[in-house]
């Protein structure tokens, strides 16, 4: 089995000062499709806000795309995070500036210097999530999964070999969530690229099945399908 893209061995994950999850053991490998689940307020977004370094690791040992978080220099953490691309329920979107800007900025702002290289690789993203006719657009032009397209888009302008999705259909209506998890799969399948997907939603993780951690009573653990089922997960 290949080396891991994510590792953390008895790691207590903080929010702010707060432990929310205790003694966390988790491998996430190369190609995997991985939920991170569990009800509001159980941990699951300080994990992956742990993983991009946003939440410091205090107990424990971690590593991240080759980064070992527990003596993470503050001056390797935009290194680390151009490793990873990362997705939010709210988009993010930069909406003074056009969908092409949006990507050019992220380009030049990791060390993306000729223009005609920056005008493909946003051509090749976009065309990925099927938007290629959307690069002059706003983003308040665009619907909520046209936004949330863009934002994978963007994701993947660094070739990161892992994709981090904090609730990304939660905004969204459910055949809008359909079309944006097909196209997480499809990233995952065609790409090898591994998918991190946090949410509480039980059918977006029964429908579009993959490996689940399960966050409740300060823990978080890799269980079964039917163990699942009876957390009270809403839909």
């Amino acid at each position: 089995m290949s080396e891991p893209l994510i590792s953390f061995r008895h790691a207590d994950i903080l929010n702010g000062e707060s432990v929310v999850v205790y003694d966390l053991n988790m491998d996430i490998f190369p190609g995997d499709f991985v939920y991170i689940v569990g009800k509001v307020g159980t941990g699951k977004t300080s994990i992956i806000r742990t993983m991009t370094a946003e939440n410091p690791l205090k107990k424990g040992s971690g590593e991240v795309c080759g980064y070992h978080l527990e003596r993470l220099r503050r001056r390797d953490i935009p290194y680390l995070r151009r490793k990873m691309g990362v997705v939010f329920q709210d988009f993010q979107l930069l909406m003074d500036r056009t969908v092409f800007d949006n990507l050019d900025f992220v380009l030049l702002s990791t060390g993306w210097k000729k223009l005609p290289d920056r005008e493909q690789r946003i051509d090749e993203v976009l065309q990925a999530v099927g938007m290629e006719k959307k690069a002059h657009k706003m983003p308040w032009q665009l619907s909520g999964g046209e936004q949330q397209r863009i934002a994978i888009a963007r994701a993947l302008l660094n070739n990161p070999s892992v994709i981090l999705a904090d609730e990304p259909t939660g905004n969204l209506d459910a055949e809008t969530a359909d079309s944006i998890m097909d196209l997480l799969r499809k990233i995952n399948k065609e790409q090898g690229t591994a998918i991190v997907i946090v949410t509480h939603n039980r059918r977006i993780f029964e429908k579009y099945r993959g490996r689940v951690m399960v966050c409740r009573d300060e823990t978080c653990a890799e269980e079964t399908d039917d163990s699942v089922v009876d957390l009270g997960i809403t839909i």
